[in-house]
């Protein structure tokens, strides 16, 4: 290796493992070089509940890998393994200064050091970009290996959320129950941020025994306490009572599933973003729309988008008619899903408006409709508001 480089590299090394490091990034191959073990690496400091750790992400073409070593032994053997890889292009932050290092075609170091700038006079309000509710630096990200659009994804939900703690101020700790959490993306955001307003804790919900697998293992890598999760359907696992109930993306009736749920707990929050619809669409297509809404009903893909519709208006409905107050939103722009739609319900126990009942006796009579949710929750209906469901 050229002394030059060598000189670059041993730069670089002493910054990483510097106590005043704030982030570093590896990436690029070097002009004639094998490629790299990894696509891009990352480097970070972080405080977990055994001490100060550096954190390293690698990324291949599928994953994140992370892993926290500890100093100074630890950490010293993970920078020097990536520091042994032929990467063309270093970039460290550290406090007071930037260090960037390029390897040139000819094997030459391309070294460009910044001091930081002064701080300067604050932008105009209107110039600013709004704070996001969790750093997106966080290594919850890194952990998750979420982007860019994932990364606003969770902005947004967690700003869909907020508005609603008031409901469940003063309930410590604040427990999460996220019924068909997937890869709980969202729920870890959740516990991340509602963990630094107070004590919370999380309690996600999957049928496949993979998904407990995997997020219980990223829960442990983040250093993250009253976290557990558990296999089993949304209707029936084994799981205690929730303050706030989330169903992000449960497929079809596993969302009602997941209200009736709530419900039954008299959970103080609920937010719920469906997914797929295909219970209504079917019973449309069976039933053929009323008119004069035949000529919806000729053509798929309206039909299944009035099946949207009609199904999260009467679930908004029936949570209405069982005491929430309950908003149905555009949670995240469509560029990131197409479903993007929420149903965030927060539990009052205030009458339903007067005519509400019959509002929605004459929609499912007109569509030829029996929801699902009204189903699962026709006890409760009935003990408030009489009849059938």
């Amino acid at each position: 290796m050229p002394e030059p480089l060598a000189a670059a590299l041993a730069e670089v090394r002493a910054l990483l493992l510097d106590a005043d490091l704030h982030r570093a990034v590896a990436a690029g191959r070097r002009h004639g070089a094998p490629r790299p073990q990894w696509r891009r690496a990352e480097l970070r400091p972080v405080d977990l509940k055994g001490g100060r750790r550096l954190q390293r992400v690698c990324y291949d073409e599928r994953a994140a890998h992370t892993t926290n070593l500890a100093y100074p032994a630890e950490a010293a053997e993970g920078v020097d393994a990536l520091l042994a890889e032929p990467y063309g292009n270093w970039h460290v932050e550290a406090a007071g200064r930037t260090v960037q290092l390029r390897v040139t075609k000819k094997g030459q170091a391309q070294v460009h050091r910044e001091r930081a700038a002064p701080a300067t006079t604050p932008a105009a309000r209107h110039d600013r970009q709004k704070p996001r509710l969790i750093d997106p630096g966080d290594p919850l990200f890194d952990v998750l290996g979420a982007d860019a659009a994932k990364r606003r994804q969770v902005d947004a939900f967690l700003r869909l959320l907020e508005p609603t703690l008031d409901a469940v101020a003063g309930r410590d700790p604040l427990h999460v129950v996220d019924l068909g959490c997937g890869n709980a993306y969202l729920s870890f955001a959740a516990h991340r941020y509602l963990s630094g307003r107070g004590t919370a804790t999380l309690t996600g919900v999957d049928l496949r025994d993979a998904a407990r697998a995997r997020n219980t293992a990223i829960a442990e890598r983040l250093g993250a306490t009253g976290v557990e999760f558990v296999a089993g359907t949304i209707a029936d696992a084994d799981v205690p009572p929730g303050d706030v109930v989330l169903a992000l993306h449960a497929c079809d009736t596993a969302t009602d599933d997941a209200l009736a749920r709530a419900v039954r707990w008299e959970a103080p929050v609920v937010i719920a973003a469906p997914c797929c619809h295909h219970e209504t669409a079917a019973a449309i297509r069976a039933a053929g729309p009323p008119e004069p809404y035949g000529i919806v009903g000729r053509h798929g893909i309206l039909r299944e988008r009035m099946a949207d519709v009609l199904t999260d208006s009467l679930r908004a409905t029936l949570l209405r008619l069982l005491g929430y107050r309950v908003d149905v939103v555009e949670f995240v722009s469509s560029e990131h899903t197409a479903r993007n739609l929420a149903i965030r319900a927060v539990r009052t126990g205030a009458p339903a408006d007067a005519g509400l009942v019959e509002q929605y006796r004459a929609l499912t009579a007109a569509w030829s409709l029996r929801p699902q949710l009204a189903a699962l929750l026709s006890a409760e209906l009935t003990a408030r508001h009489g009849g059938e469901w």
